[in-house]
């Protein structure tokens, strides 16, 4: 019989070592099963271990542990674990915990790392539920997010939740209105997180902070370079302003500096120019025009410097979601005291963006109500269908009420003619 009572297994035979027999296969299935019986139980040496179909070895084993004799051919056997502690103990001269810690490393206290980990959620949770977003729709649903989805839990067991409290503070810090100057990103990442690349694509801070502001805009994760940037300029954040540019045509200005001297000099012959955000930040431009009118597409843009060159008006093109640099200008062209008439595509992403060019000092809307839409659905021989979350149109409510109940969405080259009109 080869259990710890045997003659050949005495503590003078095991020297400071544990005797090979430890390592057969008659005890590997049964260490391991008291291994993972104590990591689950807080390392209490207590309550009982078994293993089923049990080899000829496995049964000596037993036999030898607890004294007792197991019939071949038995399906399961059983042992206390105070009697492997006990056994381990008279014959090698250390019991259960420290024989396991010896042969195949210390134990883990699986109690005492899920108390940490509670504690450690709890205090993240509480992260999360002091700060000035908290109660409003966009935070919750990211947070619930956050929640169901693993993150905290993988951020807590990874000891990652430095991540998820940085993402709070950059939201935190990042522009509260729309309009403050934009907060380069390598700055908003040193403020939030003590690291300038703490905010570089693909971190674990960018990724929460991203997940974050798309639940604020209503849009899905961004999943390009592109998307990402204007992801981070629609919430006053730059991650670079030489990225960061707006399309002008014919925008009068007065040529005080280099920058305002080559938009003048395009203005002259009727050339589109872009402005890059830096380019802006080099020094202000002081705005002559008495009216500027904004577009979405630069299809509008391209097709007036075609028609009219020098002779159209002053049209600044947002592209898109306006870019840093667009609003940029925007706000030296309201300085100046020109009225600014905006426009975007009849679809839902369009009333967002004209929605928050309105709240420039002056704006109008141009051709961008209810009847405007109409006039669209009636010219166009296809329609495209609306997509996305919807929203208002405070300036004109019955514009996001007609679009709707249409259920199709009117791009601005549907309407070029008129726009052209407006523009010569």
């Amino acid at each position: 019989m080869s259990g710890p009572g045997s003659p050949n297994s005495s503590p003078s035979s095991a020297g400071p070592k544990f005797p090979a027999q430890l390592r057969e296969p008659g005890w590997q299935r049964l260490l391991a099963a008291a291994r993972r019986r104590l990591e689950r139980n807080g390392c209490a040496v207590e309550g009982s271990i078994g293993i089923t179909a049990p080899s000829e070895a496995e049964r000596r084993v037993v036999i030898g542990i607890t004294g007792a004799y197991r019939p071949e051919g038995a399906r399961r056997l059983t042992v206390d674990l105070a009697d492997l502690d006990s056994a381990l103990a008279a014959a090698h001269g250390s019991g259960l915990v420290a024989t396991l810690t010896a042969l195949s490393g210390p134990l883990r206290n699986r109690v005492a790392e899920r108390r940490c980990e509670d504690d450690e959620r709890g205090r993240l949770i509480t992260v999360l539920e002091t700060t000035r977003f908290h109660g409003e729709p966009w935070y919750g649903q990211w947070t619930e997010s956050v929640a169901r989805d693993g993150t905290l839990t993988r951020s807590v067991r990874r000891g990652g939740t430095r991540a998820v409290e940085n993402a709070v503070r950059a939201l935190e810090l990042m522009p509260a209105e729309e309009g403050s100057p934009p907060m380069p990103l390598p700055v908003l990442a040193e403020l939030a997180a003590g690291d300038t690349k703490a905010l570089i694509p693909g971190s674990p801070t960018a990724t929460l902070v991203l997940r974050a502001l798309a639940y604020r805009a209503g849009q899905d994760v961004p999943r390009d370079a592109g998307q990402t940037r204007s992801l981070w300029e629609r919430f006053g954040v730059v991650a670079d302003d030489l990225a960061s540019q707006v399309l002008v045509l014919n925008l009068g200005v007065a040529r005080d500096h280099v920058v305002a001297g080559w938009l003048a000099q395009a203005a002259d012959h009727g050339i589109p120019f872009r402005l890059t955000l830096q380019q802006l930040s080099s020094g202000a431009l002081a705005v002559t025009s008495p009216i500027v009118h904004v577009c979405e597409n630069p299809a509008v843009l391209r097709a007036a410097a075609a028609e009219f060159g020098a002779d159209c008006a002053p049209l600044v093109c947002t592209e898109g979601v306006p870019s840093a640099a667009c609003r940029r200008l925007l706000d030296e062209a309201v300085r100046g005291g020109a009225a600014v008439a905006v426009r975007a595509d009849f679809d839902w992403a369009g009333l967002r963006i004209a929605g928050s060019l309105l709240s420039l000092p002056g704006a109008k809307p141009w051709r961008m109500r209810s009847d405007d839409y109409r006039d669209g659905l009636t010219a166009a021989d296809e329609h495209l269908p609306l997509t996305g979350a919807p929203a208002a149109s405070p300036w004109d409510p019955g514009l996001a009420e007609s679009m709707a109940t249409a259920g199709y969405a009117v791009m601005e080259e549907r309407i070029l003619a008129a726009l052209l009109d407006d523009l010569s």
